[in-house]
């Protein structure tokens, strides 16, 4: 029995709103509207009960049944509902129905983390012996897991060069659980030819899983380019304020997981768990399915109500956040490229970037970062860390507020320097997310904290 067909719970219906078409209802993009109309309307028409406007918090841990026959229908996977908060809540299914518009997908699970999200994926998706296909130019903390948590499980990580095609296909074999690649990878800002990839990956019944969080939705779409599974850490431009973590996956509803070449026991055949058939029962909606009920259910990996409702205020002005994010980043390297103690600078909207065809094709704007190193090298780009006032000097990106961070110290630590190389992280390298503020402010800081750093 196909849950679709059935009517939603009260709880859902006030999530939803009498009559709304959702990405959450399997239908992608809501017809004829735009983006920034979406972030601030899909998934929501409002409280038919109450006439609240805005999605509230459903700030509980459980739901009444109506009757014993629906609660057992709930358990079974044969009724769509709420039933206990570490599997589903109302307020975060308006995030993930909005995120699912936004992305173009049919559905999504929200996450506690974006790490949440890439270790949920890949415990529905591999198993001891298989392994994944990573693209070298990733998130050191995304390394850092597949390196030395996923092994831990049996599962080999095989990374290639982002750039070189032929390396994605010699490396999957008939094991590879997904390939994995970054819409703009972190730090380096490198894109790849997502569809060549999704290409490679797809003739050999494997899919594609893209991190989209240094492009977000705003810029990008990276399953209108085959991508099968898109995630994105929620915390950093999606919310914007630098106060709520969280992460979203978003299932793009197109990957055959039943395909005789396919190898995915937890989607297609009877489930170890649940004793049904993921892809058959739940069809284009099948891995949101099991990444919730097999996912965040065993896993206890939810994004909080509370979270989830404070992701929702700046999902709303995601769009028009993303437009200042880009024009800000583009003056700020602009005006570093010039500078006499800047050695190098890369940013992907600079027409020799070595992937600025890929950037301008894929991406609606080159984002809110720029990469850049010292002429003095390592020392001096740590000592500017310290140096800066208006820039804030922490681990984090995509704030509103501009921040400064040292990967080859912080946040690429736990890899070896060959490793960090790898990764596009150089010795030197500086990690710059440029926020809203007045472009002139964020330079005149740099400027201060570069003459210093350097002295």
């Amino acid at each position: 029995m196909n849950d679709d067909a059935d009517a939603p719970t009260p709880s859902e219906g006030a999530a939803t709103g009498d009559g709304e078409r959702t990405a959450g209802d399997g239908g992608g993009r809501t017809a004829g509207w735009g983006a920034r109309t979406r972030a601030l309307h899909s998934g929501w028409a409002g409280d038919p009960a109450t006439g609240a406007r805005a999605p509230p918090i459903y700030q509980t841990t459980s739901y009444s049944f109506p009757d014993a026959d629906t609660a057992a229908d709930l358990y079974a996977l044969e009724r769509e509902g709420d039933v206990y908060t570490r599997i589903s809540n109302p307020t975060a299914r308006v995030l993930e129905r909005r995120l699912a518009d936004l992305e173009g997908g049919v559905d999504a699970v929200a996450t506690a983390s974006g790490m949440a999200a890439i270790d949920t994926a890949t415990s529905l998706l591999a198993r001891s012996g298989d392994n994944v296909v990573a693209s070298a130019d990733m998130y050191g903390g995304t390394g850092a897991y597949l390196a030395h948590m996923a092994s831990r499980r049996g599962v080999e990580t095989r990374t290639v060069d982002t750039l070189e095609y032929g390396a994605y296909a010699e490396a999957i074999d008939d094991d590879t659980a997904y390939v994995h690649v970054e819409t703009l990878a972190n730090p380096s800002l490198v894109t790849p030819d997502i569809e060549r990839v999704s290409e490679i990956a797809h003739d050999h019944a494997v899919p594609l899983v893209v991190d989209n969080t240094f492009a977000t939705p705003a810029l990008c779409s990276p399953i209108d380019h085959g991508a099968d599974v898109v995630w994105d850490s929620t915390t950093k431009w999606i919310h914007g304020a630098g106060t709520t973590v969280g992460g979203v996956l978003v299932d793009g509803g197109t990957f055959p997981w039943d395909h005789p070449d396919a190898d995915y026991p937890e989607l297609s055949g009877e489930n170890p768990a649940f004793g049904v058939d993921f892809s058959e029962r739940f069809g284009e909606r099948a891995f949101a399915r099991v990444a919730r009920h097999r996912g965040v259910r065993a896993l206890g990996n939810p994004q909080s109500p509370f979270d989830a409702w404070q992701t929702l205020q700046g999902l709303s002005t995601l769009p028009v956040r993303m437009e200042k994010h880009c024009e800000n980043a583009r003056v700020v390297a602009e005006h570093l490229r010039d500078h006499p103690e800047v050695a190098w600078v890369t940013y992907p909207g600079f027409a020799d970037h070595p992937t600025y065809d890929n950037a301008a094709e894929y991406l609606d704007g080159f984002g809110g970062m720029v990469v850049f190193g010292l002429e003095g090298g390592f020392d001096p780009g740590k000592r500017l860390c310290e140096e800066v006032e208006l820039v804030s000097f922490l681990a984090n990106i995509g704030d509103a507020r501009s921040l400064l961070i040292h990967p080859a110290s912080t946040t690429h630590a736990q890899l070896t320097e060959a490793e960090q190389r790898a990764a596009g992280v150089r010795p030197d390298l500086l990690r710059l997310s440029v926020g809203i503020e007045e472009p002139a402010d964020v330079v005149a800081d740099l400027d201060r904290a570069i003459a210093e750093a350097t002295s």
